[in-house]
């Protein structure tokens, strides 16, 4: 065998060795949200479930936000295959979102660090996100989005077709269901709902996660159903200039 074929091969494996820890890592970070939370996961814990030095950590990762974005990647992988096992194009299609959103109500409620590392990420803008994440990074991200999202955009506009839901623009009305029930299941992950009292004294309340759940899914079909257009900036700007 020559040289070049030996160098080749020395690289596949070089890559194939990289690829395998990165993933060990991916693995390891999500082992710890699950069990601690993304707040008490520490890049000394991971590297220590994985048993290499952190150092090594920031030579396959921009920093922790971009490790932590990937590990959401893993969580979309598996969020949109179970949406995928119980959707069924033949069946009414708001029966199909009622599926897909109680499927993805659950998913959250299962893993409480899957929401809070999504919310983490709406929480930043766009300009702060490229400013932690490699490009590379943002789209297998958007791409991992795009999966879930896509499929409930197809939902809606079977809806939209039959007349069950209004119209609307499907990709962003698909977008506005995924960070609307985020921050339902927020509501469960703190457990506290606050109502007024006294004057100066409020009532804090428990959330039966039972009430957030079922409150989670009706919003979302309510949304689908319910009779407004989003029209998008130029003909609101066109309905602005004739007033």
């Amino acid at each position: 065998m020559s040289s070049a074929l030996l160098a080749l091969g020395r690289r596949r494996t070089t890559a194939e060795r990289r690829r395998d820890r990165e993933r060990d890592i991916i693995r390891a970070t999500r082992e710890l949200f699950d069990e601690r939370g993304t707040i008490d996961a520490q890049i000394d814990d991971i590297a220590k479930r994985v048993g290499i030095n952190k150092a090594l950590i920031y030579r396959h990762f921009a920093g922790k936000e971009e490790l932590f974005a990937l590990t959401l990647v893993d969580y979309l992988g598996e969020l949109d295959d179970r949406l995928g096992a119980v959707d069924n194009p033949r069946r009414a299609p708001l029966n199909r979102l009622k599926a897909l959103s109680e499927v993805f109500v659950d998913f959250c409620l299962e893993f409480p660090a899957f929401t809070d590392c999504a919310m983490s990420l709406l929480r930043r803008t766009g300009e702060e996100l490229f400013g932690e994440i490699t490009e590379p990074v943002m789209i297998t991200l958007g791409t991992a989005m795009a999966a879930a999202l896509g499929r409930i955009a197809v939902v809606l506009e079977a809806g939209q077709r039959t007349g069950a839901f209004a119209k609307a623009d499907t990709a962003y009305l698909a977008n506005h269901l995924y960070t609307q029930t985020l921050g339902s299941l927020h509501m469960a992950r703190v457990g506290l709902i606050v109502s007024s009292g006294k004057p100066g004294h409020p009532v804090v309340h428990h959330a039966e996660v039972a009430t957030v759940r079922a409150t989670a899914i009706t919003a979302t079909l309510a949304t689908a159903v319910g009779r407004f257009a989003y029209e998008g900036p130029k003909k609101a700007r066109r309905a602005g200039d004739r007033s």
